[in-house]
């Protein structure tokens, strides 16, 4: 795996969303997804594959209420996994399990889209070396088209046993309710750089990567954001690689007049559209 999401680079570390029963939700993201709770109480467990790094974190908030259309919020988190092989394996347990599905080849990379038993989306995929990624006037070719299923299916006979131990969170995709706003956000404030561009849609990431965060309008320019208990997202990560660059990062969301509160360590903000962000080293 590439080292996109390490030092020296920003990224996505971990997800807390919410749901309506997490015993259901535990049972999904164990058997379906491959994670295993490392803690858990009457309403939090926090998800790990690696047995020790927390990737996801699900909770059933008192008075949660189902998932809201036309909002901001959570389009979908995603598993970065560290070869074809694993994203083989993974197709032929879904197929198995006959848990529906959707694929996507977007030219980067090949990917597997699920939905939770609350609508939270998922996707889990696997980069095709940045070598073969191609690239024109600092932006990154990307697309929307079909995966070659029996290519990929023939990739690997392997009995599946959950995800490797190296699966990262490779990125989020986020609703946002204007995408001016967004951009001036993650880039200005944050420090990403836009590197593609769709239809109501950017990704920006750091370090070269296709994107670690994917902001767009789909659900509507100018949606209100969620309840505060709605089933989505709840907050996530962004792991700076050191103190400095995340103390940069705050003075530029300070400047621009973005709240931003500090507690044991952890900056916490919120974009422009209410997805709510914890700023780690």
């Amino acid at each position: 795996m590439e080292r996109f999401h390490e030092k020296p680079n920003t990224f996505v570390g971990e997800v807390n969303i919410y749901v309506t029963d997490l015993n259901r939700s535990i049972e999904f993201y164990k058997s379906v997804i491959g994670f295993q709770v490392l803690e858990q109480t009457e309403r939090k467990a926090v998800l790990t594959i690696d047995g020790k790094t927390p990737l996801l974190t699900i909770e059933q908030p008192a008075g949660v209420t189902p998932k809201e259309e036309r909002t901001s919020g959570l389009y979908h988190f995603a598993l970065l996994l560290p070869a074809r092989s694993d994203l083989s394996a993974f197709l032929h347990h879904l197929l198995q399990t006959g848990y529906r599905f959707g694929a996507s080849d977007h030219y980067v990379s090949e990917a597997l889209y699920i939905n939770d038993p609350d609508g939270n989306g998922i996707e889990v995929y696997r980069d095709r070396p940045s070598s073969e990624w191609t690239w024109s006037n600092d932006k990154v070719a990307m697309a929307t088209e079909p995966l070659d299923g029996d290519s990929l299916l023939a990739e690997s006979d392997a009995e599946w046993n959950g995800l490797p131990a190296e699966t990262v969170m490779g990125h989020i995709h986020l609703h946002v309710s204007d995408l001016q706003k967004a951009e001036e956000f993650y880039t200005e404030g944050l420090g990403f750089k836009v590197v593609s561009l769709y239809p109501q849609a950017i990704f920006t990431s750091t370090g070269g990567y296709h994107h670690h965060i994917a902001l767009n309008t789909w659900q509507g320019a100018g949606v209100p954001a969620p309840k505060e208990n709605s089933v989505g997202l709840n907050w996530f990560t962004l792991v700076f690689p050191d103190d400095v660059s995340r103390e940069n990062a705050v003075g530029n969301l300070q400047q621009m007049g973005a709240s931003v509160k500090k507690e044991h360590n952890v900056y916490e903000t919120a974009d422009p559209s209410g997805n709510r962000i914890r700023l780690i080293v």
